[in-house]
């Protein structure tokens, strides 16, 4: 009887969703993946305005952005940098003869050297900095050296082979955070717990770290397994740039096996609320904070395609799930190529990993 309750709700709720057309998601093509990466290339080098977030321990430490972290200084602070970078590897692998390959491979060439990853490695290393980028610009970074590792390509293998040494000491500071975060941090910013596990998890797998990827879904299990009924109408909050409730589901979904999962979002979202159910609403763009809402829409859509793709395709969920991703991406993606730079410096990262998640759909 439960099962038919909460499908009776969804069905009603898909009903009316389905009055309004589904948005057309334009395609990622060459030449839009071209804009994404001058938006980049403009940023990835340009130091000031920059926000640091910086534990001194002495005068020595008194540097500026460049000197701190000579790999990833740009893109306003560390992680937006480290994602950056990402997104111009990933831009590279999906179109090889993008016009500004030469470009890209001269940045990654300049900033990918044993000297620059060895001072982000000391950087890490040096008293007080134990937080430092915990665990959001963590998870970017070992999603990097993922994409750098599963490229057939020399250049790629010559990068992650720099990376290997700031990697591995990212996957040993997991190992001594998370047995020691008794609670997950939920909110849908930075520091969210799930959002960093989900990244390493990818990463995990990729280098086959067995003892890493056990860990990680131990923790994941052990935060979240047991939730039920998340307070999902009380999302967004004004700052988000993630949904707490969807990239918790984002992550488990990589945990559970199909069967379990299914069971186990019943259980954890039995109805979408309508504050899902459509875009977040952006009032003020030149707000740094403001504007994390448009990677909100970017990130649920995502997130939304990862889940459809748990549920048979032509069930209810998944095609309400299709539905409002659609509605979240049509609405965002015209704001990521935008000259206010505190949302230009940032955005087409989420913007492509949305289209990751949605090619997954085909």
């Amino acid at each position: 009887m439960r099962k038919l309750f909460l499908l009776l709700l969804f069905l009603s709720s898909f009903m009316n969703m389905s009055k309004a057309q589904t948005p057309v998601v334009p395609e990622l093509t060459k030449e839009k993946a071209a804009q994404f990466a001058d938006l980049v290339l403009k940023n990835v080098d340009k130091i000031y305005p920059n926000k640091i977030s910086h534990t001194m321990n002495g005068p020595q430490d008194a540097q500026t952005p460049n000197r701190l972290h000579p790999a990833f200084y740009g893109c306003f602070d560390w992680h937006s940098a480290v994602h950056g970078h990402w997104l111009l590897v990933r831009l590279l692998k999906m179109y090889p003869d993008l016009p500004q390959r030469k470009q890209i491979i001269d940045v990654l060439n300049r900033h990918f050297t044993k000297e620059n990853i060895q001072t982000e490695v000391a950087y890490f290393q040096a008293p007080g900095r134990e937080s430092f980028e915990r665990p959001y610009g963590w998870g970017w970074l070992l999603k990097l050296q993922a994409e750098l590792l599963t490229w057939d390509n020399p250049n790629g293998k010559e990068w992650a082979n720099i990376l290997a040494p700031l990697a591995q000491e990212i996957v040993q500071r997991y190992h001594f955070y998370l047995p020691g975060l008794y609670y997950p941090i939920r909110r849908g910013v930075h520091e969210n717990t799930a959002l960093g596990l989900l990244l390493a998890l990818d990463y995990a797998k990729v280098t086959r770290d067995s003892i890493f990827e056990n860990l990680l879904k131990e923790r994941a299990l052990f935060y979240y397994e047991n939730d039920k009924n998340i307070p999902a109408a009380w999302e967004p909050g004004g700052d988000d740039f993630l949904s707490p409730s969807l990239i918790e589901a984002d992550l488990m979904l990589r945990v559970l096996d199909r069967e379990a999962f299914q069971k186990w979002f019943w259980t954890f979202l039995p109805q979408i609320p309508e504050s899902l159910q459509h875009p977040a609403v952006v009032s003020d763009r030149a707000d740094p904070k403001g504007v994390h809402l448009d990677g909100l829409n970017l990130s649920r859509a995502w997130c939304m395609f990862d889940i459809a793709k748990e549920f048979p395709p032509e069930s209810v969920m998944a095609r309400q799930l299709i539905q409002m991703a659609h509605q979240h991406a049509a609405d965002a993606l015209p704001h990521v190529l935008s000259e206010n730079y505190v949302g230009s410096h940032w955005l087409a990262t989420f913007a492509v990993y949305m289209y990751d998640s949605m090619g997954k759909m085909d």
